[in-house]
Formats: C-alpha cells, sequence, structure tokens
C-alpha cells in the first residue's frame, strides 16, 4: 500500500458535511519548538480537501498537526457561536510512523465540541 494521509470534516450540529473549512497541515521537527507549513486546504463539498494532503512521495515519519478554523467556518454559516467563540482553531497533533501506511484523520465538529479517531 502506498502511504497517504486525509482528512474529513463532518459538521455534526448540521449533519453535513463541511463544506468551505479552511485547514493546514504543519510538521513539528523534533527539538524546534517551531511548526513548519505543510500545506493549506478547504473542504469540499463532500467535507474533504481536492488533493490528499500527503501524497505517497511526500510522506515522512514525524509529528504533525491539522488545524481546522472551526470558528470561521461556523461564522460564514450563520450559525450561532459566543463572543469569542468557544472553540476557534481546532489543532490535531499526530505521527506518522509507517510512511507505507494510509493516515486518515476525521474531524467532527460542532461550535461547542470536537471528536477525531484514525480512520482508514
Amino acid at each position: 500500500m502506498a502511504g497517504k494521509l486525509s482528512t474529513h470534516v463532518l459538521d455534526t450540529a448540521s449533519g453535513k458535511p463541511a463544506n468551505g473549512m479552511s485547514l493546514a497541515l504543519y510538521k513539528a521537527p523534533p527539538g524546534s519548538g517551531q511548526l513548519e507549513l505543510v500545506k493549506q486546504a478547504v473542504t469540499n463539498a463532500d467535507g474533504r480537501t481536492d488533493e490528499l494532503l500527503l501524497d505517497a512521495d511526500a510522506m515522512e515519519k514525524g509529528v504533525y498537526e491539522l488545524h481546522f478554523e472551526v470558528a470561521a467556518y461556523f461564522t460564514e454559516k450563520g450559525v450561532e457561536q459566543s463572543e469569542p467563540p468557544f472553540l476557534d482553531t481546532v489543532p490535531i497533533r499526530f505521527a506518522i510512523s509507517d510512511v507505507d501506511a494510509g493516515y486518515h484523520v476525521p474531524l467532527l465538529v460542532t461550535p461547542w465540541s470536537y471528536s477525531t479517531y484514525r480512520g482508514s
């Protein structure tokens, strides 16, 4: 199997895919304390990105963070939120240990909660 990284965002408040959520993938090099931007994307009508976040050629072992712009998404959709929003940018830190494996990091989100898991 060729390694890859993908995501999928579901707006569980509406029960639909989160169309139009901005996100960014960062790599966290060991010992640097800094995040390096790898890719930016916006989810499509299916709540997925049009391209893989990392394809087989770009897969590297290491620690990564996905940052999802949750507050901006719900503001754009006209969903009522607190001021300031309870959830703004949602970061998910995870590790890639096998560059030949498929990694899928879904986000299920409302203005008040979120969950994630390692999908397939």
